[in-house]
């Protein structure tokens, strides 16, 4: 067959390395990319479509292999077969265990999800280590009872009803995907993992902070500084503790007395600046030395490759290491719960609601949250300058 450029003509268009698309042969065609690496390229026309697809890198594949190929994939068009769709279809052969179908489930999740690392961390920590090397069609609903009883067992029952959750959603991908032909969880229902959840109602009164607070300190060996210089944040503030665990210090002006959270940054969407009292500026002021030059106020103590920052896990851990042990004498209680408690102490030493709504960032409900825009920046620093004075004794 009679190539319109040889072998030769080839290297010497490489070497000049303009960027260019050369016809060689019926559909066969030499392209240079802008970074000057040459490769095989086929058109053909199918279903009325005019499609291109690459085949090689030259000078790995031959002028000869190449036009070999073009050859093949002509004989497939003219049969009804789309190759670039077959070569789309064989890549879903990457699709062996549990493990494949979840990164492609969670790549769909950090496209349509707000807070796509809460189903990355449930998958990592509660569904990887049972299924995640199990190959596709070899998960049962036996496997899912066996993640969920686990959970269960641990007495974390949000977190069971929520790896339920995520479970069938990852399957249900599988499904759409047609990787898979049931989902082995959706038989399952809340009652098989958490149960119902009741609202937590759960709040420290200062008496319980001041004992909880107290043990704390004089077990410095178990419970580090950072961790408790974190709980005097979140209680004093009530912001979440995923906000905190992730700040940096670009977002402070401790000489202001503010933190600055972008609307990236909170759960909300809408950037709110917080006051900070005496107290808050001390305690940051001490985690900046402890941070070793970090961009963050609580950098990961451990080498990780998920964030640079202290886990979302971290602190709910070290709390509970304490009620395990024996120390914490009070009512159990989680993080979220200082949250909760920070709204029920600003209520208690008379802070007006709307006022106090806006301290831990929460939007206003009905037409007054859609008409008043005001951020109530002065009382929020009154009513949460006046709560870390009436914690001082006590954190």
């Amino acid at each position: 067959m009679a190539y319109k450029l040889n072998d030769k003509q080839i290297r010497a268009l490489l070497k000049q390395g303009k960027p260019g698309h050369h016809n060689v042969a019926r559909g066969l065609y030499f392209r240079i990319s802008n970074e000057g690496t040459g490769f095989w390229s086929v058109k053909y026309t199918i279903m009325k479509r005019r499609r291109e697809m690459s085949i090689g890198r030259f000078p790995e594949l031959s002028l000869a292999d190449a036009n070999l190929k073009s050859l093949q994939i002509a004989a497939e068009v003219r049969q009804g077969i789309d190759p670039l769709e077959e070569r789309e279809r064989e890549s879903n052969g990457s699709f062996q265990i549990i493990d494949n179908l979840a990164e492609d489930w969670l790549k769909d999740c950090h496209k349509r999800l707000k807070h796509p690392k809460i189903p990355q961390r449930v998958y990592r920590k509660e569904i990887a280590p049972i299924i995640g090397k199990m190959a596709l069609v070899s998960v049962k609903p036996l496997d899912v009872r066996r993640i969920l009883n686990l959970i269960v067992d641990s007495n974390r029952p949000t977190i069971a009803n929520d790896t339920l959750g995520y479970l069938k959603q990852m399957f249900r991908h599988g499904i759409k995907l047609g990787l898979l032909e049931s989902n082995p969880a959706e038989a399952f229902s809340y009652t098989d993992a958490g149960g119902v959840e009741k609202s937590r109602s759960r709040a420290l009164s200062f008496d319980e902070i001041k004992t909880t607070f107290k043990i704390l300190r004089d077990n410095t060996d178990q419970f580090v500084p950072q961790n408790y210089l974190a709980l005097c944040l979140l209680l004093s503030l009530g912001i979440r503790k995923e906000e905190l665990v992730a700040a940096k210090w670009k977002e402070f002006d401790l000489d202001k007395q503010t933190w600055h959270l972008t609307k990236e940054r909170t759960k909300t969407g809408a950037e709110i600046t917080i006051p900070l009292s005496s107290n808050c500026v001390m305690w940051l002021n001490t985690l900046k030395v402890l941070a070793f030059g970090s961009e963050f106020v609580f950098p990961n103590r451990r080498a990780s490759k998920r964030s640079a920052h202290m886990s979302h896990d971290t602190l709910n851990a070290a709390v509970n290491k304490q009620f395990n042990l024996g120390n914490l004498s009070v009512e159990h209680f989680t993080i979220h719960d200082l949250r909760r408690t920070c709204r029920s102490l600003l209520a208690e030493i008379g802070t007006p609601s709307h006022i106090a709504e806006r301290c831990v960032n929460h939007k206003i409900k009905g037409v007054e949250g859609i008409y008043d825009r005001y951020d109530y920046f002065d009382e929020r620093k009154k009513a949460l300058k006046k709560l870390s004075t009436r914690l001082e004794i006590f954190i």
